[in-house]
């Protein structure tokens, strides 16, 4: 009589997916989709989100148009979050290597806001900037994590830009009546 091996074989191929999921023991993170999130051009910004971010590995999320990274998570992303209009409360900033505007809101610190700025829909990544509380040293830069997200970001073109006092046009000197 002939024995097989099959039956063995075939289970461990059916365990193969259970134990590719155990695997990643990390948590789902929950977040809130911008309202905008189905834009198709939110899309386009997070299959080109990178799997690391400020050194920080990227995790899985349970919302549309969102990313995270690290463990715990340290840096959000949401696309479709209102568009910004133009402010003087909030500061501008511009980085210099990928030309993306961002408003920067400190009023939480050390967890920043950053709001893309002059792009429809506009991306919101917050930053943790103190890291995992139980790890001296784990800071993570705001900058650092705009200039990883920048490649998948400036697949929404820009159609605004900041403006600094120091851009606007001085008044010219007019003659004053006599």
């Amino acid at each position: 009589m002939r024995t097989t091996t099959r039956t063995p074989l075939i289970a461990l191929l059916a365990m193969v997916p259970l134990l590719a999921t155990m695997g990643g023991c990390a948590a789902i993170v929950p977040l809130e989709p911008g309202d905008d999130a189905g834009n198709p051009s939110c899309a386009d910004v997070i299959v080109r989100l990178p799997d690391t971010v400020a050194g920080l590995d990227k995790r899985e999320t349970n919302a549309q148009g969102t990313g995270a990274w690290g463990e715990p998570a340290t840096i959000l992303l949401r696309c479709g979050v209102a568009v910004p209009d133009p402010t003087a409360e909030l500061a501008c900033v511009t980085a210099p290597e990928d030309g993306i505007d961002w408003l920067r809101d400190d009023s939480d610190a050390p967890n920043y806001v950053f709001t893309s700025y002059g792009r429809d829909p506009a991306v919101q990544v917050i930053v943790d900037s103190d890291g995992d509380p139980d790890i001296d040293g784990d800071e993570v830069s705001g900058f650092e994590a705009l200039s990883d997200v920048a490649g998948a970001v400036s697949q929404i073109p820009a159609d605004r830009f900041c403006v600094a006092l120091s851009d606007t046009p001085a008044p010219s000197e007019t003659e004053s009546p006599e």
